[in-house]
């Protein structure tokens, strides 16, 4: 008998290795998004779908812009609420990692929050918004691969440029000439931050007609948007063309 269970436990571990050489090695190569900008995402493609299905005709309204033609305000409004240790981890917040799956555990919550800006690019470009545990792991490998081939300002400048704020409205530019008529570089303090705010769900919160909540988010991270300083244009490499808040 104990042989038998030292077949099946070596067998089973020998499976998970396998599986989980197959998953890395079937990573995407995020190499090139050191000097090519990503003409569509997995989320936008996501969007088109749904659209198709619905009979609708699929909406995309997105500029891309380098990471010095967006306002300083926005880049403090986006760390603050979606990932305040954004320039101290490698990718994966573990500390707010593991108070997720403690909430999760203890408070039958549904897996909350815990995604750095990181891991939002990597589900943005390349997944989807399943929970699907393999998929979660899939994000995680993904944002320690980007952390490791590009800076923290391409993560941002890109992570700026794809983000859904709202139906078929893609990145800073497109949201903020929608919302306010005005470039992202032109935005200030108040817009940044209930552009921010709306970030947690863009298609349920809009700028556009912004509820109590979403009035409370953008005034708790206008408050807290002086404790963060984003790096400087003047570095970054532009190609052109978590601990966030409840």
């Amino acid at each position: 008998m104990a042989k038998r269970l030292l077949r099946w436990t070596l067998a089973a571990a020998a499976a998970g290795f396998a599986a989980f050489a197959y998953l890395y090695l079937s990573l995407p190569d995020v190499r090139a998004l050191r000097k090519e900008n990503p003409p569509t995402t997995a989320f936008m493609e996501l969007r088109a779908r749904e659209s198709d299905k619905a009979g609708k005709k699929p909406r995309k309204v997105q500029r891309w812009v380098p990471y010095e033609r967006i306002s300083p305000s926005l880049k403090r409004a986006v760390i603050v609420s979606e990932d305040a240790a954004f320039f101290s981890h490698e990718g994966v917040d573990f500390d707010e990692l593991e108070k997720s799956f403690e909430d999760s555990w203890s408070k039958g919550k549904r897996l909350r929050g815990g995604s750095t800006i990181t891991q939002q690019l990597a589900k943005n470009l390349y997944l989807s918004p399943s929970r699907n545990p393999v998929r979660k792991i899939e994000e995680l490998m993904i944002a320690r691969r980007l952390e490791a081939e590009l800076s923290k300002r391409r993560i941002l400048e890109l992570y700026l440029n794809v983000i859904e704020w709202g139906d078929g409205i893609w990145g800073a530019e497109a949201a903020a000439r929608s919302y306010f008529q005005k470039p992202a570089s032109a935005l200030e303090a108040d817009e940044s931050a209930l552009l921010a705010a709306a970030i947690i769900n863009p298609r349920r919160y809009s700028p556009a007609r912004p509820s109590p909540y979403l009035l409370r988010r953008q005034e708790l991270i206008r408050q807290r948007m002086g404790d963060v300083e984003p790096p400087a244009p003047a570095a970054a490499a532009a190609p052109g063309g978590p601990g966030g808040l409840p």
